[in-house]
């Protein structure tokens, strides 16, 4: 393995690494400035091959990463963010992405844990729809994109309310003449990987990958706890714990259509990110709102407690009480 990037470094005369700010099976990511225009910062993630493959998948590889991030570069929507240049440094390929401020969504999640509370499943299903119309602006391509690493920790939270996918070490492009090579992109995180997306083969790996995945991470998300393994729920079904038997406040219908989406068999999910979208929020567009990433989560989650039903009548019988009480020492 080649060393880490140095603080300082600069690559093609351009890119100044800050500082490493993730590490994942096949290279970092850095925090860099972008030397030709003053005041942008940028992720840059690198992808390093393995030396001791034969030299015919290597050259594989690389082109197989040259033509995704070909792809990855023509992307534009509001929850991706934007791949704006690709290079390769001897055995190391370089993609230059924007750097997306905020917390991600694992971090919310061991947060909210931590307070013994959960998160708002309305903010939740905000997030929910934001994220679906990103996968489905993928799926949408010609060909078809896959995501195929769907996760909390892949998922961040802007200030302003948006909810950005950020990490494509995973992406597959669904060109139905070739053959994904999976020694260099790995398989996904366990917890949120479906059960026909391990193994070396993914021939058969489509949409609804991404499906099971998106379902996952809203398990996680509603639960504080993480989905049990798809392989191990291959060898004990019961072993899924049903997200209400964690947090009552889930509504069945999310209940329902969450663990309709994380069926193990790709027939039994929807067949479709906008058919689970349709499910998920019945139809309805829950607008997204402003966050403090940096406080707003340390504040109880008093919809747990009361509904705005329940919370308007409190506070009306607590003012006919108080009002009774002054009327009575009065007299």
């Amino acid at each position: 393995m080649l060393p880490s990037l140095k603080q300082g470094e600069v690559l093609r005369e351009r890119y100044q690494v800050r500082e490493k700010i993730g590490q994942g099976g096949a290279g970092s990511i850095y925090l860099a400035n972008d030397l030709r225009l003053a005041g942008r910062l940028c992720a840059l993630k690198e992808v390093e091959y393995n030396r001791a493959f034969p030299n015919d998948i290597l050259e594989q590889a690389r082109e197989q990463f040259s033509r995704e991030a070909t792809v990855l570069a023509r992307l534009d929507h509001p929850n991706l963010p934007k791949v704006s240049d690709f290079f390769s440094i001897d055995l190391r390929d370089y993609i230059i992405m924007d750097y997306v401020p905020g917390q991600d969504l694992r971090s919310m999640i061991q947060n909210s844990k931590r307070q013994k509370i959960f998160l708002d499943e309305q903010d939740i299903l905000g997030w929910a729809a934001q994220l679906a119309d990103a996968l489905i602006y993928l799926h949408d391509q010609n060909p078809p994109i896959i995501h195929r690493d769907i996760k909390p920790s892949n998922l961040k939270l802007t200030p302003s309310g948006l909810i950005k996918l950020v990490d494509f070490g995973l992406v597959k492009i669904l060109a139905p003449e070739e053959v994904t090579i999976t020694i260099i992109h790995g398989q996904g995180t366990a917890l949120y990987t479906p059960i026909e997306q391990y193994g070396g083969d993914d021939a058969h790996t489509d949409i609804r990958a991404d499906i099971y995945s998106f379902a996952a991470t809203l398990y996680h998300l509603l639960t504080n706890e993480p989905p049990t393994e798809a392989r191990k729920r291959f060898i004990d079904p019961s072993s899924l714990i049903r997200p209400r038997e964690f947090n009552p406040h889930i509504s069945q219908r999310v209940e329902k259509t969450v663990l309709w989406a994380m069926s193990l068999h790709p027939d039994d999910r929807p067949n479709s990110i906008q058919e689970f979208r349709q499910a998920l929020l019945d139809g309805r567009d829950i607008p997204h709102r402003q966050y403090n990433t940096s406080s707003a989560f340390n504040i109880p989650n008093f919809s747990l407690i009361l509904t705005n039903s329940e919370t308007i009548f409190a506070w009306v019988t607590a003012g006919m009480f108080l009002l009774s009480f002054l009327l009575t020492i009065t007299r």
